[in-house]
């Protein structure tokens, strides 16, 4: 071995001693100088604890505070200590009012593409907040940037869009202990670095083998093969699907899809077991194998890999309303519309509904009102929503933290309505959904006091309109699920080894608080409801 000379020794300590003063300061300029703090580039998933975790993630950012962040970050320092914030409704608010925690974890990701005033050497995402990004989730937004991406420019998952990820040796934040929120749009633009190069042949590229327990026809027009990589153009596309049983022993990954018995087979080492629910905790079985899975896929934002019913992304996260100068309640001369057939929902949804009839014009359509319309003519029914009616009731059958369905984003969302909502928290809707497009039950004392907002909408076209100034922001995406799970089963490595299994599905799908019966609104009162009590056994 090579001696050192003395003056080489010299300069390695100094130079020790000057990066301990160097992360000393950083620690200090993260956390605020205090000791005690966390932060280690990761945090810990709720759904990989041991302990009975919150469902949830971090609170929205009102828009002056995401205009100082994005300030920050596109300024001299490029870390930033964020905070989780309260979520205030846009409306009269009657949630309670909770203390704010400070953010534990910083997850730093490297910006090497874009030339922008913003490129600095790092984003600094956060367990409850994350920067204005460009589409290629990897760019700062400067905060005077408000142009709108043409269509080739927008994401390759987008209508029309070519923007393709490339190969980083940075990784993006894909997992949930990396960052809080769905990260559907980091996992869509993200090539792992284990996945094989786009010039490798086919013939020699290792394929990685999905099994879908449950069969292939559960799954609609999915078929064994690579088809669904290559017709979605996956940007990782090395996977192939399977749903023969016997290849189990050989599969990378084991998606068990809305129901789980325990298989006899023997599991490979490192072999992947997901989970995928589309329903709600009520209407799911309780797992008596509670240890048995790695991953979950269900519209929950902390589940690994999130399924949800529709997923919103504007184009320039700095510009979230467009004035179109169009009259959305023009000729419309009826108030609240529902479209119902199921009248024995445990939320009471009907029982409100029929309350807010009361103060206001209130349509029911459907086996639990007065009003008619057949399945066969679903189409024209549901155009009236564009034509003559100014409300939807978005009634879920369940209020569970997140879930929200095609009630809201396709009969409410996917007209010319403004949709009135009972389900999911305040605070759920207001992440999943463009900004200021919805109304929510529990913004409000008692359903006269909503029908008195509403009638203040109703006589001012003005005040109407602001809830649609959200269109042409952005798109309702397609998130890709295969290609999204195609990328994620070659990175499985990267995770540190506590979060590759669930300690407890039971306690992450279905803990205390998950599901309410009544308002989520702790001031006025509400009563949890016990989900294994009334879940599905198996």
């Amino acid at each position: 071995m090579r001696r050192l000379s003395p003056r080489r020794l010299f300069l390695l300590l100094v130079c020790g001693v000057s990066s301990v003063f160097l992360l000393v300061n950083i620690e200090q300029h993260v956390y605020g100088g205090g000791g005690g703090g966390t932060g280690s580039g990761t945090g810990s998933s709720s759904q990989q604890q041991t302990e009975a975790p919150s469902p949830s993630s971090g609170d929205a950012l009102s828009a002056e505070q995401e205009e100082n962040l994005s300030r920050k970050l596109t300024g001299q320092s490029n870390i930033h200590s964020g905070k989780a914030t309260e979520v205030k409704p846009n409306l009269k608010p009657s949630q309670s009012d909770e203390k704010t925690e400070p953010t534990e974890t910083v997850t730093l990701l490297s910006t090497s593409t874009g030339k922008t005033a913003s490129n600095e050497a790092t984003v600094v995402y956060s367990k409850k907040t994350r920067p204005p990004l460009h589409l290629d989730r990897r760019t700062l937004l400067g905060k005077d940037d408000t142009v709108l991406p043409d269509p080739e420019s927008r994401a390759w998952y987008m209508k029309g869009g070519s923007l393709f990820p490339h190969r980083d040796s940075e990784p993006l934040p894909v997992w949930p202990e990396e960052l809080s929120g769905d990260r559907i749009p980091e996992q869509l633009m993200y090539i792992p670095e284990t996945s094989p190069e786009e010039e490798d042949e086919p013939t020699k590229t290792p394929l990685k083998k999905i099994l879908l327990w449950n069969g292939a026809s559960s799954w609609g027009g999915i078929k064994p093969g690579r088809g669904v990589f290559l017709k979605e153009k996956c940007p990782v596309s090395s996977c192939v699907i399977s749903s023969n049983r016997q290849e189990s022993e050989s599969s990378d990954l084991i998606l068990f899809k809305d129901h789980f018995s325990p298989p006899a087979i023997k599991r490979s080492p490192n072999q992947v077991w997901m989970l995928y629910l589309l329903e709600c905790p009520l209407h799911t079985q309780i797992f008596h194998n509670k240890h048995i899975f790695n991953w979950t896929a269900t519209y929950r934002s902390d589940s690994t890999i999130v399924a949800p019913y529709e997923r919103w992304q504007y184009y320039n996260e700095n510009v979230k309303s467009i004035n179109e100068n169009k009259n959305y309640a023009e000729n419309k001369t009826k108030q609240v519309a529902w479209f119902v057939s199921n009248c024995g929902a445990r939320n009471g949804r009907l029982q409100y509904a029929r309350e807010l009839g009361n103060y206001i014009g209130v349509d029911i359509y459907g086996a639990c009102g007065t009003k008619k319309c057949p399945r066969s003519e679903q189409k024209r029914c549901f155009s009236m929503l564009n034509t003559d009616y100014k409300f939807y009731l978005a009634f879920e059958n369940s209020n569970c933290k997140e879930y929200i369905t095609e009630k809201f984003f396709v009969n409410g969302l996917g007209h010319d309505v403004i949709p009135i909502v009972m389900g999911a928290r305040y605070e759920d809707y207001v992440k999943a959904s463009p900004e200021k497009s919805f109304i929510h039950v529990d913004q409000f004392k008692s359903p006269k006091e909503l029908a008195a907002y509403l009638h203040e909408l109703d006589s001012d076209d003005e005040k109407y309109n602001e809830y649609f100034q959200w269109k042409g922001t952005g798109e309702f995406i397609n998130t890709k699920f295969f290609c999204r799970v195609c990328a994620m089963i070659h990175d499985t490595q990267r995770r540190p080894s506590q979060y590759r299994s669930i300690a407890n599905v039971n306690e992450w799908w279905r803990g205390d608080g998950t599901c309410v019966s009544g308002s989520w609104n702790q001031k006025y009162g509400y009563e949890e409801i016990n989900s294994e009590d009334v879940a599905e056994e198996g």
